[in-house]
């Protein structure tokens, strides 16, 4: 499919080394174009690797990676000796103590970093670029996308790694752990850059008010909105400031690292939907309120778990505590600042290649280019009048479109899910405990619920039910419901102002559904399964997240 590239798995080859191969059905579900697939395994490969050599990781080496029938796959590097994880650990004592002494520093600068080679790639002239400044181009784009990478997994493995280790302390000193609701409280009520925009498109619903305008949204669909604008003062006024929104929160994408994913740059129907949601729901924006509330509710949770730590441990704890209460503002933020910013800014030059090998006839259309690779690109960008890769494009784009029916097992190996699981435990990796595997429910039948989870968020709910698969469905999530999805994603985040509880089949205590819900301040029930499966539209569900259980009430 991908004509022999590294990256393929070949199971008899690749099973004589590892056990097993997992699914990563959050980001490869649908699945992947060959271009963002093949992206996706060289770079989330090589960057795993470089954050956990470069923390010394005690127990895992990062990640290796596979692509299968557009999917990606992925199994964990465990260390094995116990003398070499002794001699990780010091290292990794030295390596973490710099983030644990001043996060802000360290991230910020990365943020400043990356910024500065989103603005150099946006400043070409895409249209007056001769081919080799295009090709030239490529490459650059190629090293944004390793770089942000290694930026991505070190500050992951390393914010992840500390709150692992406050939640092992907490173990210890408190006998409580992350699905705790006092943990929780100790974790949120703290801002981020996603909120902030979420808070600019709340406000953009006000101005629409402020501008007499409100009725355009209420009676159009999103892409229909800015047509109609144009056609008054008030329209156009408004519209200016969407792009200035857009200007600096709209590079993004609905999914990370799928560059065949329009971003709000192209299209900026999506903020639309937003506002046209806000101004559906009315009143002040949540999170204003609710960090208020949970900022008290943090505080004497803090008071009460520091006054049952001794004072030779208090100074580690607090230490630890400091850095794990920025692990939900670090995954947010990370996922705009990388995720999506630099999913947008390749998408745009990936276009502009695309452009011109369309207007030289060796693909059909501009969005052929993601059903290239990264050396076939580099073949042909400097003369593509002399090539053809039309064919090669209609057989790839057919076996893709047939991908996306065919059933993509949840992992290939030569153990099962339970003895997979227990390998992701035993390499102690921060981003298999954390964010893709979590605590498995443990059912307690004397509750007589429909589905056992595990807690991402405190709290009860009641409502009607609506399932959503892809970003697409999220217009028609109303007011009051509880959302019921596979996972959660940080494009879904303004959704969250409406909805009263959370269900998703996967997820973790660093998760985004977990992370968003506890600072909206509504229950999350997470690794449920089969609740995608379980709970029709419509149906009413009783949520409860200090259980972690799901009820089905009709």
């Amino acid at each position: 499919m991908y004509d022999i590239t590294p990256f393929e798995l070949d199971e008899q080859r690749d099973l004589e080394h590892y056990d097993v191969w997992l699914l990563d059905g959050t980001h490869s579900i649908p699945p992947m174009t060959p271009l963002s697939g093949w992206a996706w395994v060289q770079y989330c490969r090589s960057g795993m690797q470089y954050g956990a050599e470069m923390l010394s990781l005690p127990t895992c080496k990062g990640w290796d990676w596979r692509l299968h029938d557009h999917c990606i796959y992925l199994t964990p590097l465990v260390v094995t000796s116990e003398e070499e994880v002794k001699q990780r650990e010091q290292v990794f004592r030295q390596r973490i103590a710099p983030i644990i002494e001043d996060y802000d520093k360290v991230w910020q600068g990365y943020v400043k970093e990356m910024l500065a080679m989103y603005d150099h790639a946006k400043s070409l002239d895409l249209e007056k670029a001769s081919n080799i400044e295009l090709m030239e181009h490529f490459e650059e784009l190629m090293h944004i996308n390793k770089r942000v990478w290694d930026i991505h997994m070190f500050m992951m493995y390393a914010v992840d790694g500390v709150f692992i280790l406050f939640e092992n302390i907490c173990k210890t000193l408190l006998g409580i752990d992350d699905t705790n609701p006092t943990f929780h409280k100790l974790v949120r009520g703290f801002d981020n850059e996603i909120f902030q925009a979420d808070r600019k498109l709340w406000q953009l619903s006000k101005r629409a008010i402020e501008l007499g305008i409100a009725d355009v949204f209420q009676s159009s669909k999103p892409n229909e909105v800015l047509p109609k604008l144009e056609g008054s003062e008030a329209g156009r006024k408004w519209s200016k400031e969407l792009y200035a929104f857009i200007d600096q929160f709209g590079w993004r994408t609905a999914r990370i690292f799928e560059y065949a994913e329009p971003s709000w740059v192209e299209d900026p129907s999506p903020a639309i939907m937003n506002v046209k949601q806000y101004l559906a729901k009315g009143g002040d924006f949540n999170l204003d309120d609710e960090r208020k509330v949970l900022a008290e509710e943090r505080e004497a949770a803090e008071k009460d778990v520091l006054s049952r730590v001794s004072e030779e441990q208090k100074g580690w704890f607090t230490a630890l505590l400091r850095l794990a209460q920025r692990s939900s503002a670090f995954s947010e933020e990370h996922n705009l600042y990388i995720d999506l910013y630099a999913t947008a800014v390749i998408r745009r030059g990936l276009l502009a290649i695309g452009n011109r090998l369309a207007a030289a006839g060796t693909i059909g259309h501009r969005d052929d280019i993601f059903f290239l690779i990264p050396d076939e690109i580099r073949r042909v960008c400097i003369d593509p009048a002399n090539h053809d890769l039309r064919p090669l494009v209609a057989r790839r784009r057919e076996n893709w479109a047939g991908s996306l029916k065919r059933e993509h097992p949840p992992l290939i190996g030569k153990i099962g899910f339970e003895e997979a699981v227990g390998l992701l435990v035993r390499s102690v990796d921060p981003i298999a405990l954390k964010i893709v595997v979590g605590s498995l429910p443990v059912p307690r039948p004397e509750l007589k619920a429909d589905l056992y989870g595990t807690c991402g968020s405190p709290g009860i709910a009641e409502g009607r039910a609506r399932v959503v698969y892809v970003y697409e469905d999220l217009i028609n999530v109303q007011e009051g419901e509880i959302l019921v999805a596979p996972a959660t994603y940080v494009s879904w985040t303004p959704i969250f102002s409406l909805i009263k509880g959370v269900v998703v089949d996967r997820g973790a205590s660093l998760s985004h559904a977990a992370i968003v819900g506890r600072e909206y301040g509504i229950p999350v029930v997470m690794n449920v399964f089969t609740g995608t499966s379980a709970i029709k539209n419509g149906q009413t569900i009783r949520v409860d997240g200090n259980l972690g259980t799901v009820h089905i009430l009709g």
